[in-house]
């Protein structure tokens, strides 16, 4: 059976050299903002940015050998991979201390439209390439063209990990950042921001598809992409003299498998501007 049965087996093949290595590179161009989450997944750098451009509202699946992320080393089925280090450094102190959370992206329903009150059904011929149950599966809205301030308020119609479909989000206020990639239910002034995520029904563990998005009063002009992500670890960088390290083995009671072919990217919570700051990293995997 693939995987570890204990620590022993899994120092051992740590050991034994079965395992991956890379290093990777971003700097954002966009002037982010203070206390609002944004994915670095559209920054420049190594990997390269993608931009969630495809036909509008159709789900649209995310993959290493198509989307790019982060390298975490070729297909190992049917043995089974996991992360066995991550590490962040920033060449600047601004923007720091940053939290940042490390996720596998899974689908993304494109240019999903601020500017109006009909409900935005999406279609989802196509479905979850990995954690396909999806427990533990959260939404996040991206923003992909930049709305003008009038702070509309909206909620996602979506299935749970139960298959128990027309379940309703909390309601969500967009923000006014204006940076593309800044999520844009992030606010530390508001009420009803939910961070990163987009909150869930009550008792819900996650998302297995969405099926439409309603702005029911005031609308704006932007455009964002809502991606489907599982979280891997979470971890901060304190200061440009401090690199962040996460041993999931030491640090997490779960250490996450890396399925084959998974887009890896991160969430950051910047103290400031991100652009023109270099953020340089190491991701090394192992697998048995």
């Amino acid at each position: 059976m693939a995987g570890f049965n204990g620590l022993g087996q899994y120092a051992t093949t740590v050991e034994s050299g079965t395992s991956h290595y890379s290093t990777w590179r971003k700097t954002p161009s966009q002037v982010t903002t203070a206390g609002v989450w944004f994915d670095t997944s559209m920054s420049p750098g190594n990997p390269n940015p993608q931009y969630y451009a495809a036909t509008p509202l159709i789900a649209q699946q995310m993959k290493r050998s198509t989307d790019g992320g982060l390298n975490h080393g070729a297909a190992v089925t049917p043995l089974a991979k996991y992360l066995n280090r991550f590490l962040i450094m920033s060449g600047s102190a601004t923007g720091l201390p940053m939290s940042y959370i490390l996720c596998d992206y899974l689908l993304y329903y494109p240019f999903v439209d601020t500017g109006t009150n009909d409900e935005q059904f999406m279609d989802n011929t196509n479905t979850l390439p990995r954690y396909t149950d999806g427990v533990g599966v959260q939404m996040m809205a991206v923003s992909v063209a930049s709305n003008s301030g009038t702070l509309p308020t909206f909620t996602v119609n979506y299935t749970n990990s139960d298959g128990v479909a027309g379940r309703t989000s909390v309601v969500q206020r967009v923000n006014i950042a204006t940076a593309n990639g800044s999520i844009i239910t992030s606010s530390i002034g508001s009420a009803i921001s939910s961070g990163a995520f987009i909150g869930l029904q009550q008792g819900d563990l996650g998302v297995r598809s969405v099926e439409s998005v309603t702005f029911p009063a005031v609308t704006d002009v932007g455009l964002f992409a809502l991606v489907l992500v599982k979280p891997l670890i979470t971890s901060v960088i304190l200061e440009q003299t401090a690199p962040s390290e996460v041993l999931p083995i030491a640090h997490q009671t779960v250490v996450p498998r890396i399925y084959d072919d998974a887009m890896l990217s991160l969430l950051t919570l910047p103290s400031g501007s991100l652009s023109g700051v270099a953020f340089h990293g190491e991701i090394e995997t192992v697998w048995n």
